[in-house]
């Protein structure tokens, strides 16, 4: 049996098929994006060029890579060093869901955090109508904190989010890391 190599790394051109793909076999995705089109080709090269690829202080995305093939989306936005806290945000395709994947890749993103960013405090959200995504969180070591009523709003439907944290004090989750790669742009 042929060795899997999972990874995170920076987004690129190339993955526009990837995303055209993921974005094509699944309508769940589309909140992910909000009114961007991602149905051809030319829309997802332009959202990694302008959304994914780029880094800064604040906002990092990182590929979630299979055989070099990118299945997902994990992110962390706001990262601010005032109060060292940033929020993270995360999508697997359709053909990679259930092999535990999102956990792994969001557990992996919060130790290059909290090591390479310094940060203390890591927050998510989702909609309680989400259990999987429930599961991801709690399986990457981030503790349900509350629930914020009518937080989010799709089209005309608003919906509970239940919110998570991960503190950089907190004892890291039981499980395999994946390799986090990061070659460019701010810092490691």
């Amino acid at each position: 049996m042929r060795a899997v190599t999972t990874e995170l790394r920076p987004w690129g051109e190339p993955d526009a098929g990837y995303l055209l793909r993921a974005f094509s076999a699944s309508d769940d995705l589309a909140t992910q994006v909000g009114d961007t089109d991602l149905s051809t080709i030319e829309p997802c090269q332009e959202f990694i060029a302008l959304q994914l690829a780029p880094a800064s202080g604040s906002v990092r995305n990182f590929a979630n890579s299979v055989d070099g093939k990118a299945v997902g989306n994990l992110g962390i936005g706001n990262m601010e060093h005032r109060h060292d806290t940033g929020w993270v945000y995360y999508w697997v395709s359709v053909e990679a869901r259930g092999q535990d994947l999102a956990s792994r890749s969001l557990a992996s993103a919060a130790r290059w955090a909290f090591e390479q960013r310094d940060l203390f405090r890591l927050e998510l959200g989702h909609r309680v109508n989400n259990p999987a995504s429930c599961i991801v969180a709690l399986k990457a070591g981030f503790t349900a904190e509350g629930i914020e009523r009518q937080k989010l709003k799709y089209e005309h439907q608003r919906y509970d989010v239940e919110t998570h944290s991960r503190l950089r004090s907190d004892p890291a989750p039981q499980t395999d890391l994946l390799k986090t790669r990061w070659t460019f742009g701010f810092g490691p």
